[in-house]
């Protein structure tokens, strides 16, 4: 068995670059940060060209969409991480702050109600890159779902993001047609035919979009969009559902705010090692909703970001 040389401190050092030990060696797996899993084919080639100068030629990509190239030896890190940045690319995606962002194909899908794309790449920006070195109590984790389909799993994360439709349901325009287009369509019998009149159950609602357009008295002529926002989700050896936010945000500054204030509140009031739904269990979450519907917290934001975390079991931070 080979003699391992490469001391914990420096496998620490290196990990919070992005390069995790391959077990039982010196080598390590560079992970590689993208977009949303968007890279451009000249990027593509150079993580080939490094796979095979630095690593052992095995690429992987990781459940967060980022890409992982394997066997690099601790000596070569260096030399990986300046090869990889002459294309714009860099390792990273790991310890106690904002994870890459990731988000489902809704800027190209049929079903997508928003710019998962533009959307997803704008959070990176602003929570992972602008905030990559505000330390929070654990992992944090964003997803940006296109439409409820919800391929991405946004409810499993720290913060799901969902596109909405909101139909404009007029029920004056209904003509009780025997055979109601609408009905047909809801993929969740959301809509009802009472007495020969359409109903929409609100509260059954998804907000999936299938039925703007469909009724051919334009008693569902369009719609609203917006985005639905989950709180405390998590997933692995404990698993949490995220709850939905009572609101539906109709713009995206609302949502940017809300990203903010959800990072401003888990950092100030969460406990060092405490994932963001075990913060929510314990604070309550119509504690924790009140505040975020709120813009008190703001207020309070450049103190939060220079205060030390809050310590738990004698960790420190």
């Amino acid at each position: 068995m080979a003699t391992l040389t490469v001391s914990k401190e420096d496998e620490k050092r290196v990990k919070a670059l992005g390069f995790l030990n391959n077990k039982g060696t010196d080598n390590f797996s560079a992970r590689i940060i993208t977009k949303n899993g968007k890279i451009t084919a000249e990027q593509q080639i150079c993580i080939g060209e490094a796979a095979k100068l630095f690593g052992n030629g095995g690429v992987t990509y990781t459940t967060r969409l980022t890409v992982e190239v394997q066997g690099v030896p601790y000596e070569k890190i260096d030399e990986f991480r300046a090869y990889i940045q002459k294309c714009g690319l860099d390792t990273g995606g790991t310890g106690s702050k904002v994870r890459p962002v990731v988000s489902c194909k809704g800027t190209t899908c049929q079903y997508g109600l928003l710019d998962s794309f533009g959307l997803s790449e704008e959070i990176h920006d602003e929570f992972y890159v602008n905030w990559h070195d505000v330390k929070l109590p654990h992992k944090f984790k964003i997803a940006v779902g296109g439409c409820p389909n919800n391929c991405v799993k946004p409810n499993l994360n720290d913060l799901g993001i969902v596109g909405q439709l909101i139909p404009n349901f007029d029920q004056d325009m209904c003509s009780g047609c025997k055979k109601c287009s609408v009905v047909k369509i809801c993929p969740i019998d959301a809509v009802k035919l009472v007495d020969g009149v359409m109903e929409l159950d609100r509260e059954k609602c998804i907000n999936c979009g299938r039925c703007i357009g469909t009724c051919h008295f334009d008693a569902i002529e369009d719609g609203t969009y917006g985005y639905k926002i989950y709180l405390g989700g998590r997933w692995g050896k404990k698993i949490a559902i995220g709850k939905p936010m009572s609101k539906i945000f109709t713009t995206k500054e609302e949502l940017m705010s809300v990203i903010e204030k959800t990072l401003l509140l888990y950092r100030e009031q969460g406990k060092t090692g405490e994932r963001f739904s075990d913060t929510i269990e314990r604070l309550g979450f119509e504690n924790v909703e009140a505040q975020l519907l709120s813009d008190e917290i703001l207020e309070r934001k450049e103190e939060i970001l220079s205060a030390k975390l809050h310590e738990v079991g004698g960790a420190t931070c």
